[in-house]
């Protein structure tokens, strides 16, 4: 199974963009991983931009692939179960898992509605650059727990 991390415009700052390169790299020795950064986008208010965000998202994204977003309103996991929730939803017959990070507003109702689930990492609020590098450690950690490796200690 794919599992891809979406997530909008570029990382801003040099020391976030250092340690995503490096998850990164370590996922795809692990599992078929993509991070993939979706264009930018302008808008004059926030009903705008969540539409314009929205209408990118949904246009790329195709029916029988899970859609998990990031909010703080999702479900929170220890790390042990949140790969457990990964393994479980490697086990369906949908071919791909895509983890999705909102921009500053969050998302459109119509990203939520297509959403298969929602994840939090935190009831604190992070900004949507900070939280790239948190779950991509966190979704490392993950694979490595479910591939037996030694990265997380309990």
């Amino acid at each position: 199974m794919k599992i891809e991390f979406w997530v909008l415009g570029k990382t801003s700052f040099k020391y976030l963009d250092d340690g995503i390169k490096d998850y990164s790299k370590r996922l795809e020795r692990l599992t078929d991983f993509q991070m993939i950064t979706l264009p930018d986008l302008k808008a004059n208010n926030e009903k705008s931009f969540l539409l314009k965000e929205a209408k990118q998202v949904l246009e790329r994204i195709k029916p029988e692939e899970q859609l998990i977003l990031l909010d703080e309103r999702g479900q929170t996991y220890t790390s042990l179960h949140f790969a457990k929730e990964i393994e479980k939803r490697q086990m369906l017959l949908q071919k791909k898992i895509i983890f999705l990070v909102g921009g500053a507003y969050g998302f459109d109702e119509s990203i939520y509605k297509r959403a298969n689930a929602m994840l939090s990492l935190s009831p604190m609020t992070f900004s949507h650059q900070i939280i790239r590098l948190l779950f991509l450690e966190q979704l490392y950690r993950g694979m490595t727990i479910i591939k037996g490796l030694p990265y997380h200690h309990e």
